[in-house]
């Protein structure tokens, strides 16, 4: 059973502050679940890992062409969240010229286990990671989970076909 709030956690992320000068601009925010979350209207998905084929190929520029489809629903910002670190999310981002999604990374997995989300990938040496899933979040609380099937450690991978960009937009235009 998924829990009916999300999780209180602390997301570690960077973010731009140009005053620092140098190549490398950027500063740690830590940002709370209620600071995400709360009084907003958000879509999350969380996917398995920056770079891998069906997140990047598929999953994440699904939502990224959506994003202003979402926004015409009422969702103030749709949000990757990965098993990732900051800098790893940033630079996957760049490379998919990512502009309209929020990356969040769930670095120490805090999030992704209270979730019930978090799975071994030891087979693909991939350590611990988030399964396929979204969500429809008001004010921290969960409206909906579009799930993958098959939950389960060391799968042979993880499929696309209930938490895509197109489903969500469906159940949203629906409610």
């Amino acid at each position: 059973m998924q829990p009916a709030t999300v999780p209180d956690v602390t997301f570690h992320t960077r973010v731009r502050n140009d005053a620092l000068g140098g190549p490398n601009p950027f500063e740690w925010k830590d940002l709370t679940s209620a600071e995400v979350f709360g009084g907003r209207n958000v879509v999350l998905f969380a996917l398995p890992g920056a770079f891998t084929p069906a997140c990047s190929d598929d999953h994440l520029p699904g939502y990224e062409q959506h994003a202003d489809d979402f926004a015409a629903l009422g969702i103030d910002q749709v949000i990757c969240l990965s098993v990732n670190d900051a800098f790893v999310m940033f630079q996957w981002a760049r490379f998919k010229s990512i502009e309209k999604v929020f990356m969040l990374p769930d670095g120490n997995a805090d999030f992704t286990r209270q979730m019930g989300m978090l799975v071994k990938r030891g087979r693909q040496g991939m350590g611990m990671r988030s399964w396929r899933y979204s969500m429809h979040v008001e004010d921290g609380t969960i409206r909906t989970m579009f799930v993958e099937p098959g939950f389960r450690d060391d799968p042979p991978g993880v499929g696309l076909k209930v938490s895509d960009a197109g489903t969500m937009l469906d159940y949203l235009k629906n409610r």
